[in-house]
């Protein structure tokens, strides 16, 4: 039962799109959206480099930061660090990208800050727990054999925590590419261009024709990264194994 699973969720995606297709078919819609072909090659060029960008910032980021808060000795900022990650929830994203705006002006550089900031959070929340759930026998068991504590978070703790924090750089990079399309709005390109455009001039083809690339582009960046899970976390600590 368990692994037919699987299957009738690709069936029920298959299905799905399928008809999708037939009803923006019926609609007259697919030629009109095929016309902006174009732009979406030129557009989706700049959506991934944003989303690349504020990625990997949010990674080499919220990696340490988790680490830190798990960390006895920095306890205390730790949890300083905890309520400013935690912070970026309470704020809405434009009001985050407004801020950004305000301190580094129109373009690419407010969007990647903006962008940064949104996507923290759950790498952060997940690295702290991956490292938490790490076995306490394993850590002494370490720290008797004379490892210090670089050799015991980087050859015992991390490769534990390997699977909860990739889930969090999945859920992460996944909302990331669904988010820049808002980076429009403080002149940081992307999809949004042919989304708030077609909101805009009432244009529906126009709007789907960004729309749909970017959801596809975070399913596509989800399943990458689940490979990637898949195949970096060892047998032992890999639930999908």
């Amino acid at each position: 039962m368990a692994a037919s699973l699987p299957s009738f969720s690709r069936f029920a995606l298959l299905a799905l799109a399928f008809a999708l297709g037939a009803f923006l078919q019926a609609q007259g819609l697919l030629p009109a959206m095929a016309s902006y072909r174009g732009d979406v090659v030129y557009l989706v060029r700049g959506h991934m480099v944003l989303a690349a960008v504020s990625g990997a910032l949010a990674i080499a980021i919220g990696i340490p930061i988790g680490i830190l808060l798990t960390r006895e000795r920095y306890r205390v900022l730790g949890a300083t660090l905890a309520q400013v990650v935690n912070l970026g929830t309470t704020i809405p994203t434009l009001a985050i990208l407004a801020l950004a705006m305000t301190v580094f002006g129109l373009g690419a550089p407010s969007a990647i800050f903006g962008l940064t900031a949104l996507t923290l959070l759950p790498i952060v929340l997940n690295t702290a727990a991956g490292l938490r759930a790490v076995p306490r026998h394993l850590v002494e068991a370490a720290r008797g054999m004379g490892m210090r504590p670089g050799q015991i978070l980087l050859q015992v703790e991390l490769p534990n925590a390997l699977y909860v924090i990739l889930a969090g750089i999945r859920t992460a990079l996944a909302i990331d590419v669904g988010t820049v399309p808002l980076a429009f709005l403080i002149g940081g390109g992307g999809l949004g261009e042919l989304i708030f455009t077609g909101i805009d001039l009432n244009e529906p083809a126009m709007l789907l024709a960004g729309a749909i690339p970017t959801a596809l582009l975070a399913v596509l960046v989800d399943w990458l990264v689940g490979l990637a899970q898949y195949a970096l976390v060892p047998r032992g600590v890999n639930p999908l194994r």
